[in-house]
């Protein structure tokens, strides 16, 4: 499929251009190292097989050690080795963590937390995301940068800042914070009374006169309003979005033929990607699966189904992953032989038209010293190395796999950040962990080898047989409709507890629970009831439905209800993993729903790819002893649209 926006299939060609294979490489920071190390490095990456290395991202110190003194001698030099050994170059505009003299001259720049803590340089991001002045001088040195290198030949990609919101998730407090948020408000609102009667504000004595009485949910005595909580999530994502694409107008002007990128970090609540989608050429995404969970293979494939979900479809680059351990978690566990391996063919295989480290080479000092790299500390002679440079043979053994896309999945499941973020406010009948339920959900189809897309609500639903809704607590009518109009045209729908409690404003559908879904799905729930271990449950009043599965103590817990041509099932509890795959399993046969390919053994997963001529890859995962299996496949037995089973 061609990339949508902006001309990014043009800009997206400039990229493609460049490589034969899929993209193979990793973070690439010499100005860690001497002229020695520099000349092994090209050395060893033409031994490993790299042709993508991404430039830059921490070097704003180097290249601007005083304000306005810039000094490019040396990124010249890298720019033009990279470019002569044939590796392409995803350059950063190096604004991820900006020099000690912008915070000495300007420490307004620097982020307050709810509490009123400053945070100080020492660390990473340490910028307040609605500071002007770090967005001037985070443009002026953007600016400097694609105009020096714009025509550069081995400029391939341009990467924007570096994982917005890993730190600074929760934005800003400071004043200036304060202020931009009030100016988010007023466009969102228009009047101060539609602001308060969005919130609720007559509880609690909360309503507010003027704008300016309005700050950011900074620490208080108790509950906050919750309402004003979700707008914050949203303003953060928005604000952390507006300088992106600050810097993002910058290089699009400069260099209108080469596509843009930044990195998104694990699946958070932090940024609202499907808002995000729309201004990045290509996707990338940072992956880090911790070896000792037995579940990192599942939670990792549904951030990559994540991935593929934002751009419909599109192809997207895995800008970091480990070769082996990290740093930063208690107790740092290396891949073992094979595991990296199986790691990067499970991106690929999910989508992923790059496989890249952080990074190149292990550092010698600072916080990531012992995170691990392509090149270890101890070099060449080293097994993590060794399996690098077979792995970068491998890749480049499969050109036909870059720019294929993924086969459609006949399965959805809904993510929408709005509704994360104000279920997980405060005040609520019992915690709702709204990423744990949309991998539960996942994990039943993940387990069964059934692909499963993720889209948003205002996606292309009509697209799916079967529509996996977790936790969608707050709805607009307008988008409950969508989803009605998806089952009376004849999709199947999952949606668990806790769903279309309230408004896009955290106000509640009056008229009993689940609100707008009440007629979809043939019920009312009368009351939550939680118990005291944890665990939900619900009076549940049947209005049409049928009951599927009774809690242990009597009353419908799963319910079916027939609606038009389609089917909405309701699931008022947390299955425990084998029941949710004996409930999905049941759903998915009456939805026609099937699996990736038949008598797969547990453990082995398999994901298909479409080649630009229509040829078919499969690639065979097996996680029982990590190997891996790439064939031509067989072509598709074509079946009706989904839309065509729909009377």
């Amino acid at each position: 499929m061609n990339p949508t926006g902006e001309g990014g299939s043009v800009r997206l060609d400039h990229f493609y251009d460049k490589l034969s294979s899929l993209a193979y490489g990793g973070d690439y920071n010499p100005e860690q190292w001497g002229p020695e190390t520099h000349a092994e490095d090209m050395e060893l990456m033409r031994e490993a097989g790299v042709n993508l290395v991404t430039l830059g991202i921490f070097a704003w110190a180097t290249t601007e050690p005083t304000p306005g003194a810039y000094d490019f001698t040396w990124l010249d030099a890298h720019m033009d080795r990279l470019a002569a050994a044939g590796v392409a170059v995803c350059l950063a505009t190096m604004t991820a963590s900006p020099p000690p003299w912008l915070a000495r001259l300007h420490p307004e720049t620097l982020p307050v937390m709810e509490d009123g803590t400053r945070l100080h340089p020492g660390s990473r991001q340490h910028w307040c995301p609605s500071s002007p002045v770090y967005r001037r001088y985070a443009v002026r040195l953007t600016e400097r940068l694609a105009t020096r290198y714009a025509h550069h030949p081995a400029l391939a990609l341009w990467h924007i800042g570096n994982e917005y919101g890993c730190h600074i998730s929760r934005h800003c407090h400071c004043e200036v914070s304060a202020a931009a948020f009030r100016t988010w408000l007023r466009e969102r609102y228009g009047t101060v009374d539609a602001l308060n009667e969005a919130w609720s504000t007559t509880f609690w004595s909360q309503r507010y006169s003027t704008w300016e009485e309005i700050h950011t949910p900074r620490a208080a005595p108790s509950f906050r309003n919750p309402a004003q909580r979700a707008d914050y999530w949203r303003f953060s994502s928005d604000e952390l979005l507006a300088a992106y694409l600050a810097e993002k107008e910058v290089v699009s002007r400069i260099t209108p033929h080469i596509p843009v990128t930044t990195n998104f970090v694990p699946i958070a609540k932090t940024l609202d990607l499907f808002r995000w989608a729309p201004h990045l050429d290509v996707i990338s995404y940072d992956s880090y699966p911790d070896p000792h969970d037995p579940d990192a293979a599942q939670r990792t494939a549904f951030s990559y189904d994540v991935m593929r979900g934002l751009r419909d479809g599109q192809p997207w680059l895995l800008l970091e992953q480990a070769p082996s351990a990290v740093n930063w978690r208690p107790h740092n566990g290396r891949k073992p032989p094979g595991r990296m391996r199986l790691d990067t063919w499970q991106a690929v295989a999910h989508g992923a038209d790059a496989a890249l480290f952080f990074q190149w080479r292990q550092s010698r000092g600072g916080a990531e010293k012992f995170h691990s790299a392509m090149v270890p500390h101890a070099g060449r002679e080293t097994r993590v190395f060794r399996e690098v440079t077979e792995l970068g043979a491998e890749l480049a053994a499969h050109p036909a796999l870059l720019r294929s896309t993924p086969a459609r999945a006949e399965a959805a499941l809904l993510l929408d950040w709005p509704a994360w973020w104000a279920l997980e406010t405060d005040a609520h009948p019992s915690r709702v962990d709204y990423l744990d339920g949309a991998l539960a959900y996942h994990k039943a189809l993940y387990d069964a080898s059934v692909p499963c897309d993720v889209v948003p609500l205002d996606g292309n639903l009509s697209a799916y047989r079967l529509l996996l809704v977790p936790h969608l607590y707050a709805v607009s009518q307008e988008a409950a409709a969508r989803l009605t109009e998806y089952v009376r045209d004849g999709g199947t729908l999952v949606m668990s507890y806790f769903s279309g409690i309230t408004d896009e404003h955290d106000r509640v559908h009056l008229g009993g629970y689940p609100g707008p879904f009440r007629e979809l799905l043939g019920l009312t729930v009368e009351e939550f009831d939680p118990r005291a271990d944890g665990t939900w449950a619900e009076e549940i009043r049947l209005e049409g439905a049928e009951q599927v599965v009774a809690y242990d103590w009597g009353g419908p817990a799963v319910t079916r209800h027939a609606y038009g041509d389609g089917t909405a099932w309701y699931v008022g509890l947390d299955p425990d993993p084998k029941t949710m795959r004996e409930l999905l399993d049941r759903v998915r046969a009456e939805a026609g729903v099937g699996p990736a390919a038949e008598g797969l053994p547990d453990g082995v997963r398999v994901r298909t790819r479409v080649t630009e001529a229509g040829e078919r890859i499969r690639v065979r995962l097996d996680h029982r002893d990590g190997s891996v299996a790439v064939e031509r496949a067989a072509p598709a037995v074509p079946r009706a649209a989904p839309g065509a089973l729909r009377r």
